[in-house]
């Protein structure tokens, strides 16, 4: 966990010269679903499918925003080193319309997923991209390649009672969110732009029976991959043998770290599967981030962050915050994400154990039954990672059990908290005075053990020799001093909804940087309290 997840934001950019500036230049690669023949379901008539068997994807087309389009924003990064275009494209028509649906490149390979999972627990059958759809790929200038996705296009087989659309407050908050996630060094799914219409749509946003207009939007997203585990699930649950086989030969093919296994290929993928997972979720705990809707069809064949519906990262520290206004028993709370991992893993596994050897299943499910502890294991070297404790991590277990059980107790910030920690010196901490301008770090110091704590951290500095600047250099690279939180993404979504996209925008420009302290962010109050009206903020799975 440390700096090595953070590596690939140094990537060099591409030349200028392989910028491209209009769309007439820019096109996609060679579509690799069509070039591995998977099983694609041409019925365009039959629109809706209720249970589509034999394929894994369906040819659709994009149905276009269409009420006076506008960019709200991009992602500069995502256009340079991922799409390999120029900033400049997006003052264009084209590159509005192309986001919005209305200009579909000669290039272009419109394809819908077909795939099931498990919701809340229970079995939901056929699911599939109800409101997505696939463009086609992208080979970026490093050679990696990149599948782009636009999310609220319109009508595809799988959108069951849904119309297909998104709404602008949960397309603001995906694009927000994948751009955040990735500056922070999480494994995520990426966002290079979004577009909203006066196209209406009518989401009932709590389930409460008062439906209201809301404006639709679109947002493209892009990933090495967007097959989640509920991709080979449908295929297990219906007998599909030879579409499961052929798609898992498929994701091994765009994993070239496996594809040299031989016939224990499918095991390596598992194996590796299990280990991401456990790596992202411990990532994610890392921050204060909480999903909100860990099903097994949001979760990703490639260890990334996939489908961002009702997230929330911790405010104050309660270790059973639930994010998710729709999760009536708190199955998706914060502490329990690892465990539902290692229950989503469960599921894929049995997707896939027909294809393993018996040895090969007894090693899995050996993994299987030791992913919460391996991931507890993590946890502690995260956590004390930041404390600072980065050549050592295992130091001290107790220290980070020790703070985080009286941040829970004093309602102190979670981020905050361990930001402030790396602002003052060991001495500070144990000043009143001092602490007094830390307001998080003050809050936490009313606590009846916190001068223990503050020895206890001094002793092990010292067992470690870590030189107070050291530990704090340290402390600034691994907590930062923003995140998204709901008020502020809440602030955002209210302008945009007047047509002024500036607060998403600037939002895009700290998240960007979240380590980097901004003094237009300061005095909006983004490191400070939560103020007192956010406490109503509610998010649902509705969008």
């Amino acid at each position: 966990m440390g700096e090595s997840r953070r590596c690939h934001l140094k990537e060099i950019e591409p030349e200028e010269s392989q910028l491209k500036k209009s769309m007439a230049e820019w096109q996609f690669a060679p579509s690799s679903v069509l070039e591995n023949n998977l099983p694609i379901d041409s019925d365009t008539e039959t629109y809706i499918c209720s249970n589509v068997k034999g394929v894994i994807y369906s040819r659709v087309k994009p149905s276009p925003l269409v009420k006076n389009v506008r960019l709200v924003a991009y992602s500069k990064d995502v256009l340079v080193n991922i799409l390999n275009m120029h900033p400049s494209i997006t003052e264009t028509d084209e590159f509005v319309k192309w986001v919005a649906g209305s200009n579909v490149l000669s290039s272009s390979t419109p394809l819908a997923h077909r795939y099931g999972g498990h919701q809340f627990g229970a079995w939901a059958g056929q699911l599939g991209d109800g409101r997505a759809m696939s463009l086609g790929e992208h080979i970026s200038h490093d050679g990696k390649r990149w599948e782009i996705q636009l999310k609220g296009s319109g009508l595809t087989p799988y959108s069951r009672g849904g119309d297909g659309r998104a709404v602008l407050r949960s397309s603001i908050r995906e694009f927000l969110c994948s751009e955040a996630m990735h500056a922070l060094g999480i494994p995520t799914t990426r966002a290079a732009a979004i577009v909203v219409s006066d196209d209406a749509v009518i989401r009932d946003q709590f389930y409460d029976g008062r439906p209201e207009v809301e404006k639709a939007s679109v947002v493209m997203r892009i990933a090495p991959s967007f097959l989640r585990f509920g991709s080979l699930e449908i295929l297990s649950k219906n007998i599909e043998l030879s579409e499961l086989r052929r798609l898992l030969n498929y994701i091994i093919q765009l994993r070239p770290d496996i594809t040299e296994c031989g016939d224990q290929k499918y095991f390596v993928l598992l194996e590796q599967i299990i280990q991401e997972s456990i790596n992202l979720v411990v990532a994610w705990a890392s921050f204060g981030f909480t999903h909100g809707v860990l099903n097994t069809d949001n979760m990703s064949m490639f260890g990334v962050t996939i489908d961002y519906g009702p997230f929330g990262f911790l405010e104050k520290f309660d270790r059973n915050y639930i994010c998710n206004s729709s999760d009536s028993t708190g199955r998706y709370a914060f502490c329990d994400q690892l465990p539902v991992v290692q229950w989503n893993l469960t599921k894929l596994y049995m997707a896939v154990k027909v294809l393993l050897s018996e040895p090969e299943q007894k090693r899995i499910e050996v993994l299987l039954r030791n992913a919460v502890a391996a991931g507890e294991a993590q946890y502690a070297m995260a956590f004390n990672e930041k404390l600072g404790f980065i050549t050592n991590p295992n130091i001290t277990p107790q220290l980070s059990r020790f703070l985080i059980e009286m941040m829970e107790e004093t309602g102190s910030d979670f981020t905050m908290t361990f930001r402030q920690l790396g602002f003052v010196t060991i001495d500070e901490m144990a000043d009143a005075k001092a602490l007094e301008k830390h307001w998080s770090l003050n809050i936490l110091s009313k606590h009846s053990k916190y001068l223990e704590f503050v020895s206890l951290y001094k002793q092990c500095m010292a067992v470690e020799g870590l030189s107070d600047e050291q530990r704090r250099s340290n402390m600034m690279t691994k907590n930062p001093q923003y995140v998204l939180r709901n008020w502020m993404a809440q602030q955002a979504i209210k302008q945009a909804d007047q047509n002024d996209f500036s607060g998403v925008n600037f939002l895009l420009e700290i998240l960007s940087k979240p380590f980097t302290i901004n003094e237009e962010a300061e005095k909006k109050g983004f490191s400070g309290p939560t103020p007192a009206w956010a406490d109503c903020i509610r998010v649902s799975c509705s969008s």
